[in-house]
């Protein structure tokens, strides 16, 4: 996505674009007991949850993930009570607001069906996904998307929006994706509930297994030496400077 809008908008040589991906800590992003990761979180056994993991900011788009689940929650459209975890801090425009989230949890009636958890570690961030029954990258932009590959390195599916790059993250065997809007990533949603099990997290870890750290380094090891042996050394030296 990133090297097509560097060819549209700034009228790039395709031949001189090269993308590497990043990676994901497969080590510390793994499935896990997701019975244990709720309890350690302080979230009931029995809830449908969906998680939002991000900055809370405008372009990241929390705010349409909680017009999508209103309806969702208001409706009882899923098979089990569902929660919404929103996991981070104000960050960018964000922070002209801080609590506006939560007003509009409030102002749709759903304030006590959304919980907001602060920024975690690495760590805490693989129980939240662990935790979760899908997470949802709504965001109108992403550059990779790294929570929708660490979400299914835990075996978790994710719902992402079909912009920018993260959608190229996740496929149909893993996951769904919608526009950056309401209705849209409310059916997105949907369309995985029936689905949810073992197969689904199954083929979310595999998918995330395309992505090691290991991969990037190699790719990136690559690159450097390549363009070592196609550019002078004295060009290098230059460039450096």
């Amino acid at each position: 996505t990133e090297a097509g809008e560097l060819e549209a908008m700034y009228r790039a040589d395709p031949g001189k674009i090269d993308v590497v991906a990043p990676g994901a800590d497969l080590d510390c992003f793994t499935p896990g007991d997701r019975a244990a990761a709720r309890a350690d979180l302080g979230l009931a056994p029995d809830q449908m949850i969906v998680a939002f993991v991000g900055r809370i900011q405008p372009l990241k788009a929390p705010d349409v993930l909680l017009r999508a689940a209103a309806p969702l929650i208001t409706a009882d459209r899923s098979p089990r009570p569902l929660r919404l975890v929103v996991v981070g801090g104000p960050s960018g425009t964000g922070r002209e607001h801080p609590s506006a989230l939560a007003d509009l949890a409030a102002e749709l009636g759903i304030a006590d069906r959304v919980t907001f958890i602060p920024p975690q570690p690495p760590a805490r961030l693989a129980q939240v996904y662990r935790a979760a029954d899908v997470v949802a990258v709504p965001s109108y932009s992403e550059s990779f998307g790294l929570v929708a590959i660490e979400a299914q390195a835990c075996g978790t599916p994710v719902v992402t929006s079909n912009r920018g790059g993260a959608h190229e993250l996740v496929d149909a065997t893993s996951g769904a994706a919608g526009r950056p809007d309401p209705a849209s990533l409310a059916d997105a949603v949907e369309t995985l509930l029936p689905r949810l099990g073992s197969e689904l997290r199954a083929a979310a870890r595999a998918r995330a297994e395309q992505y090691p750290w290991r991969r990037t380094i190699d790719q990136m090891l690559a690159l450097h030496h390549q363009l070592s042996e196609e550019i002078p050394y004295r060009s290098l030296r230059g460039f450096a400077r």
